[in-house]
């Protein structure tokens, strides 16, 4: 499931610093920081529509190209990292980008989505997802926008694990091959609560107390 398309944002070169910050977001623009292994970390803005755009899940490992009137920036390819966000409104206030080397490797984490119907359902199952997400190492523009797992063979009281995930040429996998994805078993019967217990050990006491009070009169 790779996805080797790219999203083009426009930005344009800010200078660093909170009153810079708090001017830019008055004008929706959103400031952001890039950094990576050949660039100096520099300072920039986007509008903030893009900015939630790029916020959004799916995202996470698209590579963004910018575009902009600085030749510094034009053309750049980034990742993004960070995101901050305004705690009531939950729009993004400051993002961080990682400007990879388009000729080595990263390490990402990519996202996992079950396919398929688990037969152990049937038998009184319930299929829960475990992990998520799994580590690998590619290209930049090699990242898989998600794996897929195939669930149609998962038994009750069976699990399937990374190393079931089918990698394509060029994926290395950092995340260990045993760990549990998912899992299909039954949903065991809650037992009685404690306060259940105790209160059916006060209505069992209740009687003899009664007549313990009655021998009295």
């Amino acid at each position: 499931m790779a996805s080797n398309q790219t999203l083009t944002i426009s930005a344009q070169i800010r200078k660093p610093g909170k009153a810079t910050s708090r001017s830019l977001r008055m004008e929706r623009m959103i400031p952001a920081v890039a950094y990576g292994p050949k660039t100096e970390n520099f300072s920039f803005a986007i509008g903030e529509n893009d900015a939630v755009r790029c916020s959004r899940h799916g995202f996470e490992n698209t590579i963004f190209t910018l575009s902009s009137d600085d030749k510094n920036l034009d053309g750049l390819k980034i990742l993004r990292k960070d995101i901050d966000v305004h705690p009531v409104s939950r729009r993004p206030i400051h993002m961080d980008f990682f400007v990879p080397d388009m000729t080595q490797t990263v390490r990402v984490e990519v996202e996992v989505r079950l396919v398929g119907k688990a037969p152990g359902v049937v038998e009184g199952g319930i299929v829960s997802q475990v992990k998520r997400e799994v580590e690998i190492e590619t290209l930049p523009l090699e990242i898989p926008e998600y794996f897929e797992l195939d669930i149609s063979n998962l038994q009750l009281n069976e699990s399937l694990h990374v190393s079931d995930i089918v990698f394509p040429t060029g994926v290395k996998l950092i995340s260990g091959e045993k760990e549990t994805i998912v899992s299909c078993a039954e949903v065991e019967e809650e037992a009685a609560t404690p306060v259940a217990a105790a209160s059916e050990t006060e209505a069992a006491a209740a009687p003899a107390a009664g007549d313990k009070a009655g021998d009295k009169k």
